[in-house]
């Protein structure tokens, strides 16, 4: 993944690394996204200052009193019949997630964390439904890796 030096391993050596890891252990982590290598621009001490947390942390804590007034829990807890009457979602969105099901091979477990997911970028957004864009998200965040194997 690396886009400034080409990989010397051959694809059996790559898929042989990537299965230390066992489906159903990556199938429990909701968040699976490549992280490349940062430009050297970027680690100057003169580079402009990426996002603080405090800055994270003012979009996050309105979200999560939005979570807990609205079930009581945060939406991680969430699960079954519940997790979909607070999702309140789209067809779109249905449709969307029902597409990568078949394309990624998702489990049910997995489809149960796209949901609490996407309801977590949705709420981030301010927005009553789960729609589209927020479930294209969450699927982004969790399939990112997979399209290297």
């Amino acid at each position: 993944g690396d886009t400034t030096v080409s990989c010397r391993c051959s694809v059996d050596r790559v898929l042989s690394y990537r299965s230390r890891i066992s489906g159903p252990l990556l199938d429990r982590i909701d968040l699976q996204v490549d992280v490349l290598r940062p430009p050297i621009e970027s680690l100057r001490p003169d580079a402009p200052p990426a996002e603080s947390s405090a800055v994270v942390r003012s979009r996050v804590e309105p979200a999560r009193r939005l979570q807990l007034q609205r079930q009581g829990c945060s939406n991680a807890r969430l699960a079954g019949e519940a997790l979909h009457d607070i999702c309140n979602a789209s067809r779109s969105a249905w449709q969307l997630l029902e597409r990568a099901m078949d394309e990624f091979a998702l489990s049910a477990r997995a489809h149960q964390r796209m949901w609490r997911v996407a309801r977590t970028i949705a709420d981030l957004a301010g927005d009553a439904k789960v729609g589209r864009q927020a479930m294209a998200e969450a699927l982004t965040l969790r399939t990112a890796g997979q399209r290297n194997r």
